[in-house]
């Protein structure tokens, strides 16, 4: 088969996100007139779906963007912005809907199942039908993926709902539609929480998790020539591009900051962290001797990360 081009997965993209927002919008009114928080839930879980697709069809743009004067990373961090106001506006659906559902556990409601079986129903094929759009895409592109895995998880999601309204057209036990909803919000934490978490990590340019700063230091400092390691930072423009700075205090004189010493400690930490942006300072002696920083190992005995010390192995 014919690999899919740039602007063929883009209109497929495209396309997913236009459907998908019609079926928000239908569930959410749905269940508004039938009174069922199955429903309204099942669109909260659609929105985690559409801000994936969202997020799949950033990234896919942003390959053809460059970086401007403005702007020297480019857009990367966009994508990350996004992904944190979207995921927060998730968590405080599944709130809603939560209380929502513990009150009409309290005082159920009566709804139509027949109605909630139908629009589930409708949901689920077009659910499936995106997640098909996506497939070949899925192949060669990891953002896609995470689409349709997406996309094929929330069809399933919809035929649960489906099953409850089934449920309740036969028996009348209208308090299934605020369980089945329950068991949305687990789906909806489930895909928000961690988009949020990774998010909010990168936003604060915290050191990406698997990478220990003092294991860094201790592996350049174990190159031979070199004295001290210090001002050592670690961040995330975004999850792929991890950039590094620091300063690296070496022996002797200027004849010792040669090509041969910077290569050295760059494939060092290319090879063993997997940083590729890397911007390294070399010093024959510390700059300001009296900062805290000139001394990794001072600053790892205030703030010990017990937790990331083990994650590099």
């Amino acid at each position: 088969m014919v690999p899919h081009t740039y602007h063929e997965l883009r209109s497929r993209l495209r396309i997913a996100l236009a459907f998908n927002a019609v079926i928000i919008l239908a569930e959410f009114v749905g269940g508004f007139l039938t009174n069922s928080i199955g429903l309204i839930g099942d669109a909260g879980h659609n929105l985690v779906d559409q801000g994936s697709l969202f997020l799949a069809l950033y990234a896919h743009i942003l390959t053809a963007k460059p970086a401007t004067d403005a702007r020297t990373f480019g857009y990367h961090r966009a994508g990350i912005v996004a992904a944190f106001l979207n995921s927060f506006i998730l968590m405080l659906t599944a709130v809603g809907i939560t209380l929502v559902s513990v009150q009409r556990l309290m005082t159920p409601v009566p709804v139509p199942g027949g109605w909630v079986m139908l629009i589930a129903l409708v949901s689920f094929a077009a659910n499936l039908s995106i997640a098909l759009l996506l497939q070949h895409g899925a192949k060669d592109d990891l953002n896609i993926r995470s689409a349709f895995w997406h996309m094929l998880s929330d069809a399933w999601v919809s035929l649960g709902v489906v099953v409850s309204g089934g449920i309740i057209l036969l028996t009348g036990w209208s308090i299934l539609d605020p369980l089945v909803s329950l068991l949305v919000v687990v789906a909806i934490a489930r895909g928000a929480w961690p988009l949020f978490k990774e998010s909010l990590e990168v936003l604060l340019e915290s050191t990406p998790p698997g990478v220990s700063p003092a294991q860094v230091a201790a592996t350049i400092e174990s190159i031979p020539g070199v004295k001290n390691v210090h001002d050592l930072h670690i961040w995330a423009v975004e999850p792929r591009l991890i950039m590094m700075t620091t300063h690296v205090q070496v022996d002797g004189d200027d004849q010792a900051l040669t090509s041969d010493l910077l290569q050295a400690i760059r494939n060092r930490i290319t090879t063993e962290f997997g940083i590729k942006h890397v911007t390294i300072q070399l010093e024959t002696e510390c700059c300001h001797p009296e900062a805290v920083h000139c001394d990794l190992n001072r600053l790892a005995g205030q703030h010990p990360r017990p937790e990331i010390l083990h994650s590099h192995h």
